[in-house]
């Protein structure tokens, strides 16, 4: 029997291997890097069906062209003549529309709410292995402006609308979430249902996991081409030499696009850079947050703490800015400036790219013009938000099983 290979081993492809073999299904995972530190392992780890927006909406051209004139700014796309963003930032301001939203937001809420059922369920099933540090506490949506403020309280209003539960917080309420330290906020929104993890808790735990259950994972080779036969693949061709597939499911993030190119069809996708750095929590920050005007995540593991951001789309370029991370750091002090933050030095900086697709969703489904190829990417940085639903879409497609939930706007094959 020849396996089924996972072409990625990044969290989605290992939540895909981990809901195969659950149904007795053999698993080969290829990756090109050594999958010890991913994009996988030092993102925010937030579990946030909060976030109903996709990246494409209303407003972001304006705000990305403002910063594009700082080197600091959360969101920035580096002017280059290149094909592939140049059709990428084409098909995003076509996206990047009212009618878009509203249809996205059905589809970004059902996959997220999965996912956080499945994790619930994960965590239960492996709680005596591994302890994920789940905080199942909310996110913070923490704001300084007038212009924000007006922002997140519509936001709050519309999440309402769509069945979530959202707090709209004063700067009193603020101060009884975090009595530790002064917060510099106008006020909050505070979803309740939001959580956050450990990634690299995360990461490791299934990479053992699957190891026990007898997954091969081929690790440092690079995917150059497939062989075919008529509508299916049938091998997958590395430097190493080939590796005979009985399917393939391609979950290579930010280099998806390349590897569609290798199989005749279309897959936009730019990498969205961003970089995170790890603090002694002192005084001790309490409640996992967004600093919305700086868009830097916030993710407290009690001594511990992760501030993360930045959208940098860079195509596959994994060199560290360091005027982006001094953005993220500036923050810090401007919400909480009593907080002790040290600025860190480059060995200590995780950076990681986003697969980003330019209508901000993802793509998840079978691959165009195959009948053994499916494809789970673009979450952008919603990866490990989406991982156990995407997972467990893409290992019931495989088996054939109908989902409940209508898939159709992830499709593969949109552009």
């Amino acid at each position: 029997m020849k396996p089924t290979i996972i072409i990625g081993g990044g969290i989605i492809g290992l939540f895909t291997a981990y809901y195969l073999t659950e149904q007795g299904i053999e698993v080969c995972i290829i990756d090109k890097g050594n999958l010890d530190v991913s994009t996988s392992t030092g993102n925010a780890g937030m579990i946030v069906p909060s976030h109903i927006i996709p990246l494409a909406a209303p407003g972001m051209i304006a705000k990305g062209i403002s910063w594009m004139f700082s080197s600091k700014s959360p969101f920035y796309i580096h002017p280059r003549l290149d094909r592939k963003l140049m059709e990428w930032s084409w098909l995003f301001y076509k996206s990047a529309n009212a009618a878009h939203v509203e249809r996205s937001i059905p589809y970004l809420k059902n996959i997220s709410l999965l996912s956080k059922g499945l994790y619930q369920e994960f965590k239960n099933t492996h709680q005596e292995e591994v302890d994920l540090e789940l905080a199942e506490k909310g996110l913070m949506m923490i704001y300084q402006t007038p212009q924000v403020e007006k922002e997140e309280i519509e936001f709050a209003h519309l999440a309402r609308k769509h069945g979530l539960k959202a707090d709209i917080l004063t700067h009193q309420d603020i101060s009884k979430i975090e009595p530790n330290l002064e917060v510099k906020a106008l006020g909050a929104v505070l979803f309740p249902g939001d959580a956050h993890l450990s990634p690299s808790s995360l990461f490791n735990f299934l990479k053992s996991n699957l190891r026990k259950k007898g997954v091969e994972f081929l690790t440092q080779q690079e995917v150059l081409g497939f062989e075919k036969s008529k509508r299916k693949v049938t091998s997958v061709i590395t430097a190493e030499g080939s590796k005979a597939a009985g399917n393939v499911i391609i979950c290579g993030g930010a280099w998806s696009a390349s590897l569609a190119k290798l199989l005749d069809f279309n897959l936009p996708m730019m990498g969205g850079k961003g970089y995170s750095f790890i603090q002694d929590n002192i005084p001790e920050i309490k409640q996992a947050s967004i600093l919305t005007e700086m868009k830097v995540a916030v993710s407290p593991y009690g001594q511990k703490i992760r501030f993360g951001g930045t959208m940098e789309i860079a195509g596959t370029d994994e060199r560290i800015n360091m005027n982006r991370v001094r953005g993220i750091f500036e923050s810090i002090n401007r919400y909480y400036p009593d907080f002790r933050a040290v600025f860190p030095s480059e060995e200590n900086i995780w950076k990681g790219l986003r697969p980003c697709s330019p209508d901000g969703i993802p793509y998840i489904g079978p691959a165009p013009g195959y009948e053994n190829v499916w494809v789970g990417t673009g979450h952008g940085m919603m990866g490990v938000s989406m991982a156990t639903g995407t997972g467990k879409i893409l290992a019931d497609l495989h088996q054939g099983h109908a989902g409940t939930m209508d898939i159709k706007a992830f499709a593969v094959g949109r552009y």
